[in-house]
């Protein structure tokens, strides 16, 4: 059976790899991973570094759009409210105050 290993698990020693404070063959003695799949992971996480920082500024641009579409709903909503009050002060006589 094939051994499986969290993510959180893999980016703690690749940032070890990535430090390079110890060679391959140590911390894969440490940590108990072939160092084939050390480089495996560190080749992955490098590969990947660029696509976390484009994702930052989409996720950015969605929060913000959905930021921007609320507000234009709850400003509409404050318009239909406002005009129901109105509409409601002046039928029952409270606008004479």
């Amino acid at each position: 059976m094939r051994k499986r290993y969290s993510a959180t698990f893999k980016a703690k020693v690749v940032q070890e790899l990535m430090r390079e404070e110890k060679p391959l063959a140590v911390i894969a003695a440490e940590y108990g991973v072939h160092p084939n799949m050390l480089r495996q992971w560190k080749r992955t996480a490098i590969e990947g570094l660029p696509r976390l920082f484009e994702d930052q500024g989409k996720a950015a641009a969605v929060v913000k759009a959905e930021h921007e579409r609320e507000m234009e709903e709850l400003y509409t909503e404050i318009g239909k409210l406002s005009t129901r009050l109105t509409w409601l002060k002046k039928k029952s006589g409270f606008d004479h105050q």
